[in-house]
């Protein structure tokens, strides 16, 4: 073990090329030179007296170094005193934490305290042995100091000091050995309380969770006691919705049947009704020439009657005996009495149909008047509303030339654009697109013909999976070169691509960026193109529920990793 140790500090080389060396390292070269860390070098055959004179200096240099290194090792003997106080705290409070500690992290946190005492023992044993070999360097140095002055052998001083050298980096290793095993202690001792924090949350975590699914368990009892309530109470509700539905499609048909009737009987009551307007429109007529005639004939006998009672008069004056009641006696003849008759019942008659029609609208004038200024509006509106719509389809007419003129150049430079860019990306072949279905541009459908290299022209859905993103990222860069927007996202468009397909899409990808001002996000996990993009962006989770965003701007790494 000490050998193996001491060898992995080795390095060997075919020359020495000044290389900076680590504390504790050496190299040696194949010719049998060697030169130490600490600045010994040894040139092989013919340089053992000046690699005497350099171990004396070195030696000296060490005398004066090591009251320092003493001071040293009674520091990190004081550290370690109090790095063993802190493990004994530690366990004391790992001791705590493991009789708090209940369920199946018991045996695991048990596992990994013996473990931290075996290897805290373990350190205490290295540390003891570390000791020991401290103290006897110590006594080797004393020795060898004492012995400087008597010793005159160059070459025996030398071995001397080689020994010394050699035991004191010995000791030196170790020591490092120690610290670094402490250090991992240490650390895997802050691992472990890290762990025990992480049972504890865990624990909590699942006690909480163990109440709420407990609630949720009881909620659920009530939940399904409420639902079987209900469905005992909604058992016989389908029989009975069958009943209303059966009744409600009944009294439906009845309900149909009665509307037809009423429909019917509407119908004809409409007809009389309009019966009854024109013989009310008729008998309003007739009772105005009536009422004509009738004052005619009222004003005609008071004329008689007054014409009478002068008559009267004056024969009574005259002859002293009233006048005779004879119709004739006045030259009256006696159709003219049976006409009066005859008009006098004729007007009865009128009065009474006349009351039988109702009363007189004596507004009816002035409504016709309003509906039919009204009607005059709704003429001109009329007139206003057609002229609107043929002037409405006049411009849809304009449009529809424009959108087509406009539709057909937009056309023709996508698919121009489209059959350079399928070419490019597939190294060859042709496609282009077609309207289908319709004369009108503005109706007809939208078809893709493709023909990679080596295969027959088909349509875009005859393709296989790359080769129809391969056809539709074309399509999509065709009209971006068309009508350029400011962003463009592509969601896993190299997905079905493989490698070389991926070049050819990046490559492509690179030439817009150049042609057009449009900004390109891709979003993708091929490790090809993220190589390729100017900035990467990224999600991670250094924490447990904490989510980070992560950009790297590979441009700038590249000119620093240049640099």
């Amino acid at each position: 073990e000490e050998l193996r140790a001491r060898l992995a500090r080795v390095e060997v080389a075919q020359a020495d090329d000044g290389r900076a060396l680590e504390p504790g390292t050496w190299l040696v070269t194949m010719k049998g030179a060697l030169r130490r860390w600490d600045g010994l070098v040894v040139r092989g055959e013919g340089g053992a007296e000046a690699a005497r004179l350099e171990a004396a200096n070195r030696l000296a240099a060490l005398a004066e170094q090591l009251p320092a290194l003493q001071q040293a090792v009674a520091d990190a003997e004081t550290r370690s005193a109090r790095a063993r106080e802190e493990l004994d705290a530690r366990q004391a409070d790992f001791s705590r934490a493991e009789s708090e500690s209940e369920g199946a992290a018991q045996a695991e946190r048990e596992a990994a305290l013996a473990s931290h005492a075996d290897k805290a023992r373990q350190l205490e044993e290295a540390r003891q042995d570390l000791a020991d070999q401290r103290a006897t360097a110590e006594r080797e140095l004393e020795a060898a100091q004492g012995k400087l002055a008597e010793l005159t052998d160059p070459e025996a001083l030398a071995s001397r000091r080689d020994a010394a050298r050699e035991a004191h980096e010995t000791a030196r290793g170790r020591l490092s050995a120690a610290t670094a095993a402490r250090a991992a202690q240490e650390q895997a001792l802050a691992v472990a309380r890290e762990r025990v924090s992480a049972h504890k949350a865990d624990r909590s975590h699942w006690d909480r969770r163990a109440d709420e699914a407990a609630r949720r368990l009881a909620d659920m009892d009530g939940r399904v006691a409420e639902i079987d309530s209900a469905r005992e109470e909604i058992g016989d509700l389908p029989d009975r919705l069958l009943a209303d539905i059966e009744a409600a499609r009944t009294s439906h048909q009845e309900t149909a049947a009665r509307l037809a009737a009423l429909q019917e009987t509407l119908d004809t009551a409409q007809a009389a009704a309009d019966a009854a307007d024109a013989a009310q429109r008729g008998a309003n007529e007739a009772l105005s020439e009536a009422r004509e005639r009738r004052a005619q004939l009222a004003n005609q006998a008071e004329n008689e009657d007054s014409r009478r009672a002068e008559m009267a008069r004056v024969s009574g004056e005259r002859f002293h005996k009233p006048p005779p009641l004879l119709p004739a006696a006045f030259g009256f003849a006696e159709e003219d009495v049976s006409n009066r008759d005859a008009e006098a019942e004729a007007l009865d008659k009128l009065t009474a149909s006349r009351e039988r029609i109702g009363p007189v609208n004596l507004v009816a004038a002035d409504e016709l008047a309003r509906i039919e200024e009204e009607h005059g509006s709704t003429a001109a509106e009329r007139e206003e509303l057609t002229e609107a719509v043929h002037r409405l389809r006049g411009s849809i007419g304009q449009l529809n030339r424009e959108g087509r003129e406009r539709l057909k150049a937009a056309f023709e430079q996508v698919d121009a654009h489209f059959q350079k860019l399928f070419a490019r990306l597939f190294e060859g072949g042709s496609a282009h697109l077609a309207l289908i279905d319709s004369d009108d541009v503005l109706e007809a459908g939208l078809e893709i013909y493709a023909q990679p290299p080596g295969k027959r022209l088909q349509s875009l859905t005859l393709l296989s999976g790359g080769e129809q993103a391969l056809t539709a990222i074309a399509l999509t860069f065709a009209l971006f070169l068309t009508n350029p927007a400011p962003i463009c996202v592509l969601d896993e468009v190299d997905a079905p691509l493989d490698d070389a397909n991926i070049d050819r899409f990046c490559d492509l990808l690179e030439a817009m960026t150049q042609q057009t001002t449009t900004r390109y996000l891709i979003v993708t996990h091929n490790a090809v193109t993220m190589s390729r993009m100017h900035r990467l962006f990224g999600v991670t989770m250094i924490e447990q529920g904490v989510s980070r965003l992560v950009s790297v701007d590979l441009q700038a790494a590249e000119l620093l990793a240049a640099e």
